[in-house]
């Protein structure tokens, strides 16, 4: 298996290059979903959005290895090849080895294509047989006449639902017959037609006029919406005068872009055109902010270029400069021993130069980053200094840690607190008796699941304590209402899960507090970073710019016990005298997979007492023979069974909705009908445009760890094949193994790697400015 990395963490320094040929041959024609099939196609390397990690020997994890030995200490870690672990001492728990690779034939065989361009191939197959189909209907329907009783009625049913006397959600009321070729009509995606432009998109004009230009160049049509809303107004003109430009709509290559410009400018066309070197600037800028990164070093992305094959990349960077589409920037590095800069010591920088390192970037993440440290040297310096009777009665109504957290509060207005899941206690005892004392103080979660636990720790229900997400309060769907000058109505605002913030999360959140409010961050900076760019929290323990407050409440029981060690680079052998942990050893991705399908359906249930859907699956990358995709393939066909009667989905399947990029709400199909996908998503009604249901929504039995992170589950099954060692890291472990509440299993074939990737391999750094742009604006605390 070729993993797909979907952390960001495993992206390098600075490096987004991407090679400008595949290995599966393109030749520089675009995809029907603009992508290839190398994983997560235009990504820098190493990232889930950078390509994927090479194939490793496979071989071991059975029969009891070091590393296996080293990753838990209970009565299932000598589980052998007839036992998963969870039932040792109570018989065996099925199947032999091997008995689970057929259930993940597909996924190992679409293990070298990407989801898109898979999805979008069985779309072309399933419309060519409607087709077929209908074009059969166009003369007089002897067939039909000829049919009688239950036949009969199906195709009167499938034909009121095509003419609209029926709504399509009545395809879900009965499971479909065994041919599955009568129920999926009523629901599938609309037939080959112009993608709908969604209300405030691009013109239908400007739509029309880029579907010309792309189809002149050999593109797919259905990058024609995307293309206009990403050039806006005249996006016809532009693409036709700099093809290039196609390289704006997301999972376009390089390669694939050049294709498109040799078919369009013939001769007039060549590597040393200006016009490509500025796109590739954007483009590798882009990719970096993909992996993390607010911007690149200079000779980073000189580097980068010339591996794009542009012959004069100082040029490409000027010529982006110059056009304002991208942004350079001179910051003073730090010497070792040297004063933090304060905002009046121009004169003395005057009399000495002092080393600067020159970074390019994108204007939204330039602004984004400025803007967030402006936001958070307000509130540093706005603060009154005498912190008012509420604040002191705050403080004096707790103890321990949390009235040391209130008394920093009290009198600083930006602290941040770290720890685990059980230092959360601090901050929600916080909240309590601020509201208690009159204090208008709101907490905001990284997921629905977060604010539910916040909620459960309070006592009460999520919005009565005052707790929410950070999309709700910045929605309005959620929190206080905002003032005349458009600031939030709060004294104090709590963000539990702020590691996953990235600077322009961070940057509106800021902003919308009002002078003299008090900001709290807290989290556990062991787990990974943010999906978007930007590492604020990390950057702001880094600065030292404000309080830090350390909880000193350890995480409880063994796995409490195993995650905390796993922070600190130890993975210690832990007893577990109640199968909290449990070891799985597996030797190759198909008996991963039949181990895992084993382990949630069946032994975990009836071992642990969770049910299945109770726990969920994490694995380091989506492709491969044992990624989310071939995991959930093989989940669904033992727990849902179904045909998949609307875009791949039944009611019942687990699912993973992203409403934006770096979000991910787990949830379930209810029902499907003319409007789209009807979700159920922490007990909220969801419903995901058809248009929108390929991009949006994924099978959630079996989730990536960034995808996982901000939410628990009682039961929690990590599969670590042995060909995904190089995607692991002490963030990735560490985060995986902490989403488990009662109980975890590892599938583990991945040997040594895994204590390795524990003590030896941090996360990979990311290249933004808040550190540098915080020592000129806030003094170090």
């Amino acid at each position: 298996m070729s993993t797909e990395p979907e952390t960001t963490e495993e992206a390098g320094p600075g490096t987004p290059d991407t090679p400008g040929t595949t290995e599966h041959g393109t030749d520089g024609a675009v995809t029907a979903g603009g992508t290839t099939d190398t994983g997560a196609a235009g990504a820098p390397d190493g990232t889930d959005a950078v390509g994927e990690s090479g194939p490793q020997d496979a071989a071991g994890g059975a029969g009891g290895s070091d590393g296996t030995e080293a990753a838990g200490g209970s009565e299932g870690a000598e589980a052998t090849d007839g036992s998963d672990g969870v039932d040792a001492g109570e018989g065996s728990a099925g199947a032999e080895a091997g008995g689970g690779s057929g259930a993940v034939e597909g996924g190992a065989a679409a293990a070298g294509v990407s989801e898109a361009e898979a999805e979008l191939a069985a779309q072309r197959v399933e419309r060519e047989r409607i087709e077929r189909r209908k074009a059969e209907k166009q003369g007089p329907i002897d067939s039909g006449a000829k049919l009688s009783g239950k036949a009969a009625d199906l195709l009167a049913a499938i034909r009121a639902v095509e003419s609209g006397e029926k709504p399509a959600a009545t395809v879900f009321e009965e499971p479909a017959p065994a041919p599955r070729r009568t129920a999926p009509e009523p629901v599938r995606r609309p037939q080959p037609a112009p993608a709908p432009v969604a209300p405030g998109g691009p013109a239908p004009e400007t739509v029309d006029a880029v579907r010309r230009v792309l189809a002149e160049g050999g593109a797919p049509d259905t990058l024609a919406p995307q293309a206009a809303a990403a050039l806006g107004e005249g996006a016809g003109t532009a693409l036709r005068e700099d093809p290039w430009q196609l390289l704006r709509v997301g999972g376009v290559r390089p390669d694939q872009a050049d294709g498109f410009a040799r078919a369009l400018l013939g001769a007039a066309c060549g590597p040393d055109d200006e016009r490509r070197g500025r796109a590739l600037t954007v483009w590798l800028l882009e990719q970096a902010a993909v992996a993390g990164h607010t911007a690149l070093e200079l000779p980073t992305l000189i580097a980068a270029l010339g591996k794009q094959g542009v012959p004069d990349p100082d040029a490409a960077v000027q010529g982006a400069l110059a056009e304002g589409e991208a942004l350079a920037f001179q910051d003073a590095l730090e010497e070792p021993g040297a004063a933090a800069p304060q905002a009046g010591d121009e004169d003395a920088d005057e009399e000495r130069e002092r080393p600067v390192r020159v970074l390019v970037g994108l204007e939204r993440y330039a602004l984004a980053e400025e803007s967030l440290a402006d936001g958070l040297a307000r509130l540093v310096n706005s603060l009154a200094k005498e912190p008012g009777q509420a604040w002191e009665a705050t403080a004096a109504g707790l103890s321990g840690g949390a009235a040391e957290l209130a008394r920093a509060v009290a009198g600083h207005g930006l602290v941040l607190h770290t720890g685990g899941e059980a230092a959360r206690a601090e901050p929600a005892a916080l909240l309590g008796a601020a509201r208690a004392a009159g204090l208008r103080a709101f907490a905001a979660c990284h997921t629905p699941d977060g604010r539910r636990r916040l909620a459960e720790r309070l006592g009460g229900e999520a919005a009565e304590h005052g707790a929410g997400t950070v999309a709700g309060l910045l929605s309005g769907a959620e929190g206080p209402g905002r003032d005349a000058d458009g600031a939030l109505e709060l004294d104090l605002l709590i963000v539990p899960d702020a590691p996953q913030l990235d600077v322009e999360s961070a940057a509106m959140l800021v902003e919308s507090l009002p002078d003299g409010a008090r900001l709290l961050l807290c989290g556990d900076p062991g787990v990974l970073w943010s999906a978007g760019p930007g590492r604020v929290f990390a950057d702001l323990l880094a600065a030292r710019a404000c309080p830090q407050i350390a909880s000193r409440v350890p995480d409880p029981g063994p796995l409490g016990e195993l995650v905390s060690g796993i922070g600190v680079g130890e993975l210690n052998q832990v007893a577990a005298p109640g199968k909290e942990i449990v070891i799985v050893p597996v030797r190759d991705a198909g008996e991963a997979v039949h181990r895992t399908v084993q382990l949630v359906a069946d032994s975990v249930p009836r071992a642990i007492g969770v049910p299945a859907d109770q726990t969920v699956v994490i694995t380091p990358g989506h492709g491969g023979a044992a990624g989310t995709r071939a995991l959930n393939s093989a989940l669904k066909e033992r727990l849902n069974p179904g045909p998949g009667r609307f875009g791949g989905f039944d009611p019942g399947d687990r699912i993973a909705y992203s409403p934006a990029p770096g979000r991910t709400v787990p949830g379930v199909v209810v029902s499907a009908d003319a409007d789209g996908l009807h979700l159920s998503c922490a007990g909220a009604p969801v419903v995901v445009p058809r248009e929108r249901v390929e991009g949006s929504v994924r099978h959630g039995w079996a989730l990536t760890a960034h995808q996982a992170v901000g939410t628990r589950w009682p039961a929690v099954v990590v599969v670590l094949p042995g060909d995904a060692a190089q995607a692991l890291s002490r963030p990735w472990v560490y985060t995986a193994f902490g989403r488990a509440e009662r109980h975890l299993s590892v599938v583990h074939g991945v040997e040594q790697a895994l204590p390795k990737a524990v003590a030896e391999v941090p996360p990979k750094p990311r290249t933004t400015r808040l550190q540098t742009l915080l020592r000129t604006q806030v003094p170090a605390a």
